[in-house]
């Protein structure tokens, strides 16, 4: 909503209504909306709700490559999508997609990158892809075959594509998206400087403090249509209609409205940065009451006397060994004949009753080793046990009754064409008694029931995320792995995770949860596994791995606000939720203090 008023909108959609074929209901009905050149918008809603679909008429994706019934207009920088191709709106519009594997064209990272500005004839396309690879730290891998890439490094590479070409308006599905927390703070520091050049950025996106920190407004999409387009403090304030489309405001925002009575009364804007609340806590008087940190509930991770990372945590007394890694070593030959070691000398037990989340940067070795365990892949030395059978002894297809593995990619995990039939194949093929029962509760726990009888592979990417989960929870394993569950989902869709998986906790044993989401870490987690170029750095609770600085920079984790916050109020230990950091701040009653 800035920008030269003389100029023509970088956007402009006048009562656009679309349906794709075969749906029941409209995608977009009578949407309208301006963006304004050089804006900054983030485009938020709950899964489902059409911001995807919406910002592929931008480009004209829709309605050229993806056809239905469209009525309305779309105008990109003055001119009708409707009488040009997608190749001559790329000319003005850069996209990255949420399924950004499907992006990626070339052999190499860095022939992947230059594939644009080539194709356009840019005489600097050097320059360009050089500064790109930069930009993302991933000149490292530039040679690299982008098979070879983990999903994160894939993400980046996208990324780095479409920054490449510097194009006039540039939409992101998902710029977080997989990447890990330190890498997407990079991400948005680019389209941040790209803006403050004249760039649009447009992002489609689920993490409310990265908006608070970088965009400028904020479209609500709900149901198809554009509820409101404010600038970005309006919009975090209207905590309400966000919460309603399932995206929870700020943490910074949650405390504030908690804590400082001007902003729960609406008589001053809520804060947008840590250093912002901090201040307004300490200007409102608040501070950590005595004792109040002793009354964190029993079962929350991080209480006093938490071990020091490099030591876990340990299982719960008298659990079982539910899997277990020794010596291991593993890696993959690369096209040029050189070897790539993943995983050496690789230690590591999981016993029963523990929920464990596998955090580190992009590339250390996370979903390597979630293959490992599911037996997809075999260690080259070492042994890899599961149940107490070596994986070497069984095939992927004989641990599956033991062992669910959920893919990076939701995607590939669609065989049939219904969601429904997708969920059942497990519990049908084996003849479960209850099979009919377990499959209808699981499309109602996730939400899935009035989408069961649409194929999977035609849902949106947050609808996805929900299908595969109800494909593993329908499975019962007693070692389910979990490779970015949460990515793309808005609050309530991650919410029921936690919720599924603590229902199904008699069926399922040990949950490992390969994840850049600190809030889940922080939230569900009892145990982390910390890598960082295929080793174990740190192996302890999430409250204290917050507190480890040194842990935190070397596998690019950023702890959530409600934490920062903490630290910056010096409270010990650090708090990990927002009901905690409020209680723990608000003055107790007299007799919690005797």
């Amino acid at each position: 909503m800035t920008g030269d008023r003389d100029a023509a909108p970088a956007v402009e959609v006048r009562d656009l209504t679309f349906r794709y074929p075969g749906a029941a209901q409209d995608s977009l009905h009578g949407v309208d909306l301006t963006i304004e050149a050089g804006d900054f918008v983030a485009v938020v809603g709950g899964n489902g709700s059409g911001k995807t679909t919406l910002c592929k008429t931008f480009n004209g994706l829709v309605p050229h490559f993806w056809n239905g019934d469209i009525s309305g207009r779309v105008k990109v920088a003055g001119r009708s999508t409707a009488r040009r191709t997608v190749g001559e709106i790329a000319h003005d519009v850069g996209y990255v997609f949420q399924d950004f594997g499907n992006q990626l064209v070339r052999p190499t990272v860095r022939d992947d990158v230059a594939f644009g500005p080539l194709n356009f004839g840019l005489a600097d396309w050097e320059a360009r892809t050089d500064e790109a690879l930069r930009a993302l730290e991933i000149d490292d891998v530039a040679g690299t075959h982008t098979w070879q890439l983990s999903g994160g490094q894939q993400h980046l590479t996208a990324l780095a594509g479409a920054l490449a070409l510097a194009p006039s308006i540039l939409v992101v599905d998902e710029p977080a998206a997989e990447v890990d927390p330190r890498r997407a703070a990079q991400v948005y520091e680019h389209l941040t400087r790209l803006n403050e050049q004249g760039v649009t950025v447009v992002v489609i996106e689920h993490h409310a403090e990265l908006i608070a920190r970088y965009a400028r407004s904020v479209v609500l999409m709900d149901a198809g249509r554009v509820r409101w387009h404010l600038p970005v403090d309006e919009a975090l304030a209207r905590t309400a209609d966000l919460a309603e489309a399932h995206i929870p405001a700020p943490q910074v925002v949650a405390l504030a409205q908690e804590l400082v009575p001007d902003v729960a009364a609406g008589r001053r804007r809520p804060p947008l940065t840590i250093e912002e609340c901090a201040e307004m806590l300490r200007d409102a008087g608040r501070s950590e009451q005595p004792g109040a940190a002793l009354l964190r509930p029993p079962d929350h991770p991080g209480t006093d006397g938490s071990p020091a990372p490099g030591s876990a945590p340990g299982p719960p007394a008298g659990s079982d060994v539910v899997a277990r890694l020794d010596g291991v070593r593993y890696g993959y030959r690369t096209i040029s004949g050189g070897k790539h070691t993943v995983l050496d000398g690789f230690d590591l037990t999981l016993r029963a009753e523990e929920r464990i989340a596998l955090v580190g940067s992009n590339g250390a070795g996370k979903s390597t080793l979630l293959s490992l365990l599911s037996g997809l892949a075999v260690p080259e030395a070492g042994t890899v046990e599961v149940a107490g059978r070596d994986t070497r002894s069984v095939s992927a297809a004989q641990l599956s009754s033991q062992v669910c593995y959920l893919l990076q990619r939701p995607e590939e995990m669609f065989l049939t064409d219904s969601v429904r039939a997708d969920v059942a194949m497990h519990p049908t093929g084996r003849r479960a008694p209850d099979a009919r029962e377990l499959v209808e509760q699981v499309l109602d726990r996730t939400r899935l029931t009035d989408l069961a009888d649409r194929d999977g592979r035609l849902l949106s990417g947050g609808q996805q995320r929900r299908a595969t989960l109800a494909v593993g929870l329908a499975m019962r394993p007693r070692l389910l792995l979990l490779d970015e569950p949460t990515s793309s989902l808005d609050l309530r869709s991650r919410d029921d995770v936690i919720d599924m998986l603590s229902a199904l906790a008699e069926h399922i044993r040990c949950t490992v949860v390969a994840t850049h989401d600190m809030h889940l870490v922080a939230e569900w987690a009892d145990r982390v596994v910390v890598l960082d170029q295929g080793r174990v750095v740190a192996d302890t609770d999430p409250a204290t791995l917050f507190a480890s600085p040194d842990v935190l920079r070397r596998a690019r984790l950023v702890p959530p606000q409600v934490t920062q916050v903490g630290h910056a109020l010096g409270m010990d230990p650090l708090p990990l939720s927002v009901a905690e950091t409020t209680r723990r701040l608000a003055p107790l009653p007299t007799e919690e203090l005797v």
